[in-house]
């Protein structure tokens, strides 16, 4: 599983932790962006996403918005 995985998030927000928990618990590495603090992946997020919210999630170009777990598990082609 070589998926390229990055989720754009923000400390405080319990729906990115519980996303990164999953990610984490299912050994999916992700590069994580703290939209709270890095305008430039705020930015990023805003135009993939056309979304404010996070979780934002880019699986190989895929974008979920949201801990939407039955697509992420879809998109990571986990059972």
């Amino acid at each position: 599983m070589d998926k390229k995985v990055k989720i754009y998030s923000t400390p405080t927000c319990p729906w990115c932790i519980r996303a990164k928990q999953f990610l984490r618990e299912n050994n999916i590495a992700f590069e994580e962006y703290d939209v709270s603090s890095d305008s430039q992946a705020l930015e990023e997020m805003i135009r993939i996403s056309g979304q404010m919210g996070v979780p934002v999630l880019d699986i190989d170009g895929e974008i979920i918005v949201g801990f939407d777990k039955e697509r992420i598990r879809e998109v990571l082609g986990l059972s």
